[in-house]
């Protein structure tokens, strides 16, 4: 396929998708936060980790350390006991410690609004900063998760082999005004096919 006919297909099926599960009530880890920070902290916990553990273990973290500056006064020792149950949450533990003390030492507590910057957290990728870009600052970037890059690649809409390459690839096909929708939708639609059965998941949005 060319360029033109791969904008073509791809908007075919993410408009399928999309309106499939557009009213899909389910939570996605990084939604429904009360504070910024908590967005990013979040985000950084649920890499590799489903969202129904991720949710849960960070509603009862919050409870007990509901501000930055309470969060950012943990040990990493301390906080590794909440985050047990996720997936490397020894690294996770020590990344999230460092972020929220360089967000209250260098930008007062906010959350830088652009790439660049959040790239350069720990434990910020750039699957990370597109969710937070997108989610608090309603800009557009697309966030390329496990799911996002596994349903492009077996639809064709890319061929590649990391979720860098996806990001930059959709770039080049996709309308900028629906970046945003892309992961909600991809990350639901792979939620409910495993695998790499292309039929499998058309077969669920038809």
């Amino acid at each position: 396929m060319n360029k033109k006919e791969k904008q073509k297909y791809f908007l075919e099926i993410f408009t399928k998708s999309h309106n499939y599960y557009k009213n899909s009530k389910k939570r996605l880890a990084g939604e429904g936060w009360k504070h910024n920070w908590q967005t990013l902290i979040v985000t950084i916990f649920s890499a590799q980790t489903r969202d129904d553990v991720t949710i849960p273990v960070c509603e009862k973290l919050f409870s007990k350390y509901p501000t930055l500056e309470k969060f950012a006064a943990m040990s990493p020792e301390v906080l590794m006991i909440y985050i047990r149950p996720l997936n490397y949450y020894k690294n996770k533990a020590k990344h999230a410690i460092q972020t929220a003390n360089i967000l209250l030492e260098k930008y007062d507590g906010e959350i830088p609004d652009n790439i660049d910057e959040l790239i350069n957290l720990p434990g910020v990728g750039r699957k990370t900063a597109n969710l937070i870009i997108g989610e608090i600052f309603n800009k557009q970037g697309i966030c390329v998760d496990t799911h996002v890059h596994r349903i492009s690649n077996v639809f064709g809409f890319v061929k590649t082999k990391t979720p860098k390459q996806t990001e930059q690839e959709l770039m080049k096909i996709t309308p900028k005004e629906i970046w945003n929708k892309i992961n909600r939708t991809f990350v639901l639609w792979g939620q409910d096919v495993k695998g790499y059965d292309k039929e499998k998941f058309l077969k669920r949005i038809n």
